[in-house]
């Protein structure tokens, strides 16, 4: 008696390193704002170099929850009924025990470090909800609802067409400049008692409001649906592609420095005005993203670039969650030794700070492959070898 058919197995897709190698380069801007901070505490910085570290890197944050959509979206079936809790099972696994193990290292080591001890329940619900353990968690609490919302950016992208996405991108604009630059809205949030219920959810609206990156990550999830059309797009319009990454960072750094030379604004006011939620900043980061995949996937570069931004790309998730506490220990031995942050020591910094957190990541995967609840804490980051 014959066996019975195996069941068609689904063919996985071909690997796209474009996608790993934009998460290394994402995260190498992310703790180059984060020196950039630390940098910007001397008061005869640079203004050049802060433009560097905390201008031209804007497109960091973005561009990872394009990339998060893209991957999403490139194994996905959009047309096939979507096993919401299989889905919520394994993201939760890849981002939301990251996130509370990291929140939790983090509130302890702080409280101890600075001497504030731990939240009370009450406040840890707020930090968790918020996520303001520390100051770049906030993207894991912003990923957790994009996937809680995973039906409806399914929806959309399977409905979703050039004018649609057009119009989108005009919708984001508007919206991300009222949250940013209106002066009634933000009045408002300002002027409300500090008891109020109200004031937290507005104060801290770039931490979980989905609503300012919803163009970016739908934008991922369209172009991964439409990979074959996507690639012929980007073969066909390299050049084009290529000056228009180039002209929008320029806008944007017209933009940065028209706020201090002409406006009058100190570096710090300036950076937190020429933004990635500003029109100059969308604009860069949707030149930037499709900028990078291009020149991951068509363009020509030195070959033993390669095997850095595979390894930046590999190690980019742990990196970004452990920087700032290289950050803090760099910087109070800096403080106690009596050295100023000039730009020579802040650019030694910042390759200080990413190669302690790249060999920490890799120190961490090797642990990780021998110690099955490490693996399980950082699941996602060092998945099980199959």
């Amino acid at each position: 008696q014959e066996s019975p058919a195996a069941a068609p197995v689904k063919k996985r897709k071909p690997r796209l390193p474009a996608i790993e190698y934009i998460r290394g380069i994402a995260m190498m801007g992310v703790i180059a704002i984060h020196v950039g901070s630390q940098y910007l505490m001397n008061q005869t910085a640079n203004v050049h170099l802060i433009a560097l570290l905390e201008v031209a890197s804007r497109f960091s944050v973005p561009i990872f929850f394009f990339i998060s959509a893209f991957g999403l979206f490139y194994n996905l079936d959009i047309h096939e009924p979507l096993d919401y809790r299989a889905f919520m099972k394994k993201r939760f696994r890849t981002v939301l025990i990251p996130y509370l193990v990291w929140s939790a290292f983090y509130l302890l080591h702080d409280g101890l470090f600075y001497g504030v001890g731990f939240p009370d329940p009450l406040h840890l619900l707020s930090i968790l909800f918020f996520g303001t353990a520390k100051y770049q968690l906030y993207f894991l609490v912003i990923l957790i609802w994009f996937y809680l919302l995973m039906p409806l950016w399914i929806a959309i992208v399977r409905r979703a067409g050039k004018v649609s996405l057009i119009l989108l991108f005009v919708a984001q604009l508007g919206f991300d400049y009222w949250s940013s630059f209106s002066v009634a809205f933000n009045t408002f949030v300002y002027a409300l008692p500090d008891h109020s219920l109200l004031k937290p959810f507005l104060m801290y609206r770039l931490n979980y409001w989905v609503v300012h990156y919803v163009f970016i990550f739908v934008l991922g999830g369209y172009l991964a649906v439409h990979i074959q059309e996507f690639q012929r797009f980007m073969k066909e319009n390299r050049r084009a592609i290529t000056v228009f990454f180039w002209a929008s960072l320029v806008w944007l750094l017209a933009y940065y420095y028209q706020l201090i030379f002409e406006t009058g604004y100190t570096p710090l006011e300036a950076i937190n005005t020429a933004h990635q939620l500003s029109p100059a900043g969308l604009f860069y980061t949707l030149a930037s993203s499709v900028f990078f995949f291009t020149i991951f996937t068509y363009q020509k570069y030195p070959g033993w670039l390669n095997p850095i931004l595979h390894q930046l790309g590999r190690h980019s998730y742990f990196a970004y969650l452990v920087h700032p506490f290289f950050i803090t220990y760099a910087a109070t031995l800096l403080q106690k030794s009596g050295h100023l942050m000039t730009a020579p020591v802040t650019i030694a910094f910042y390759f200080v700070i990413l190669g302690l957190s790249m060999i920490a990541a890799a120190l961490c995967r090797k642990l990780g492959e021998r110690l099955s609840i490490l693996n399980e804490w950082t699941i996602g980051v060092y998945p099980r070898k199959k």
